[in-house]
């Protein structure tokens, strides 16, 4: 299907153009249309309502891809984007948000474009550093909810192609086609740390960088046999300084839009394991998520573990893809 004749998703009320909400319905039904190469199209169909809770399809009839394992509609645990197993309770380590890297911005002039004036966060999963700083990266941060690790090492294939590489690289490419369009584009890192940064600092830097738009890229380390993508929306979480009320409705509409187009760009099936076979998955318990202010998203290009996945993942030409899908949802979204 060429991009002239991809569906537009109804999009909900706002005020301007900013992605911020100005009233969302409090029930809309929305379609992610997976692609095959011969053309034959199916439809994802979910409840998407505000509240920000966790929902079945409401339909599925989407056409398996070639090479992609049987859809199990069952969703099973996965390691968090933001660590394997939850940090004891108590650290007395300091914590808050430090001003973003100077590395990380993007102060060059910027051309004319559909996204000029807009402002785009763009956070690459984990650090390739942080396994030489155990110490500093477990110590536990407060995510509103309660309290978790500062950072992870993430995951890697059975090659050992690292996710903080993969999704450092991803976000490059992504700042490259965004900046483009006119866009302002901030890196949480650009590879300068030693470690990090911690989990609430991720979310500060877009909070501090008033984001139109913000994502977390990273990839999976499931079970072989689990295959595709899935986009992570915050949950309506309110706690210590989460509350991702004012959030959960645009930052629903955003990775609607970037699950939409990635399926359109990279002909990738949603997950078959996490989100029930919508691409779409709601969590409460990531605090990237949970103390952004601005809209944001997670999203898990596919999964390391398995050997189909990881060939894609570790192929420049399928991440350039990966980075475009992202782009275009997100245009989709700002500029609307």
């Amino acid at each position: 299907m060429s991009k002239g004749s991809f569906p537009r998703f109804p999009r909900s009320p706002r005020a301007g153009r900013s992605g911020r909400p100005a009233g969302f319905r409090t029930s809309v039904v929305v379609a992610v249309a997976a692609l095959v190469p011969a053309g034959v199209a199916g439809w994802l169909l979910w409840d998407a309502e505000a509240d920000g809770g966790r929902k079945a399809p409401v339909a599925a009839a989407s056409s398996a891809l070639p090479g992609a394992s049987p859809a199990s509609r069952a969703p099973s645990r996965q390691p968090s984007p933001e660590g394997k197993e939850p940090s004891a309770p108590g650290s007395s380590a300091p914590e808050g948000a430090r001003s973003p890297s100077p590395a990380a911005a993007d102060d060059g002039p910027l051309p004319d474009g559909p996204l000029k004036g807009k402002v785009v966060v763009v956070d690459p999963g984990h650090n390739i550093r942080n396994s030489e700083h155990t110490a500093e990266i477990d110590r536990s941060v407060d995510i509103g909810t309660g309290r978790k690790e500062c950072d992870t090492t993430g995951t890697s294939t059975d090659s050992g192609y690292a996710e903080a590489s993969f999704s450092l690289d991803v976000a490059h490419r992504l700042r490259t086609i965004l900046r483009a369009q006119g866009a302002k584009v901030v890196l949480t890192h650009d590879g300068e740390r030693p470690y990090g940064p911690c989990v609430d600092e991720r979310a500060a830097i877009g909070n501090q960088a008033h984001a139109d738009a913000a994502v977390s890229v990273h990839a999976d380390g499931s079970a072989v046999g689990n295959r595709g993508f899935h986009v992570i929306l915050p949950a309506s979480v309110k706690g210590g300084r989460a509350d991702t009320a004012p959030i959960v409705g645009p930052s629903k509409e955003l990775g609607v839009r970037i699950a939409g187009h990635f399926v359109r760009v990279t002909h990738s099936a949603a997950s078959n394991y996490i989100g029930g076979g919508t691409g779409l998955d709601t969590r409460g318990d990531l605090g990237g998520l949970n103390l952004s202010t601005v809209p944001k998203v997670f999203i898990e290009c596919g999964n390391m573990r398995d050997p189909q996945d990881a060939a894609l993942l570790t192929d420049g030409a399928w991440r350039e893809k990966a980075a475009q899908g992202i782009a275009d949802g997100i245009t989709d979204f700002l500029d609307g």
